[in-house]
């Protein structure tokens, strides 16, 4: 059985049906899954980056296609009334529903992920809704705890270490599949296609090769 690591932000919409489209993209494989929540926006920081929501004809973009691939895949899906928004909220409650030194279950995750993209464009971090939230997911830790804060950020700094930029990203085998569009690639090395075979293509195709930099 393969174990897949699922990094993700509930602020990143593509991560949401990213979610929703692992089991059908894995079908007949065998595979546990490790949720971890990561703060999106400290892995843009350390790499200076800038989010897509953040550049407006990006984001006009980004929100299109999501809305093209919600409807394509039949995922009910809309955009909640503030976005960006302080994830930071939603990624506490989500360690904080586990134990200490564990992940985040499905069920837990889903819950999350609905809050986000299925509240008919409610405020994410709408106070009301947030303690509706936190009832049902009954934490077995305090979400403003130390313990908890320390565990959100050891596992962005892990993300960052193992070579995670963005989310969702899956990692299996020691190998990074970025985006919702990476399932088909993830699929395949699961299945065991020789294509991802040590010095192999997956190896040769990431190869530095020399190019221009950029000024400034």
């Amino acid at each position: 059985m393969k174990k897949i690591t699922f990094y993700f932000d509930p602020i990143s919409p593509y991560a949401a049906l990213a979610f929703e489209q692992l089991p059908e993209a894995l079908v007949g494989l065998s595979y546990e899954v490790e949720y971890r929540p990561v703060l999106f926006a400290a892995l843009l920081h350390a790499l200076g980056q800038k989010a897509p929501a953040e550049i407006e004809v990006k984001r006009q973009w980004t929100f299109r296609q999501v809305a093209w691939k919600a409807h394509q895949m039949g995922v009910p899906m809309e955009i909640p009334a503030q976005h960006p928004f302080n994830p930071l909220p939603l990624l506490r409650l989500a360690w904080a529903s586990a134990e200490a030194g564990r992940a985040p279950n499905r069920r837990t995750v889903e819950a999350i992920f609905h809050h986000v993209w299925r509240g008919e464009g409610a405020d994410a971090n709408d106070a009301t809704r947030l303690a509706a939230l936190k009832q049902d997911l009954a934490p077995v830790q305090d979400p403003a705890s130390e313990a908890v804060k320390e565990a959100l950020r050891t596992a962005t700094e892990q993300a960052l270490t193992a070579g995670v930029f963005g989310v969702p990203t899956f990692e299996v085998d020691g190998k990074l599949f970025w985006g919702l569009d990476a399932l088909p690639m993830l699929a395949a090395c699961m299945a065991g296609d020789p294509w991802f075979d040590a010095g192999g293509t997956w190896d040769a195709a990431a190869r530095s090769r020399p190019g221009v930099a950029r000024r400034g």
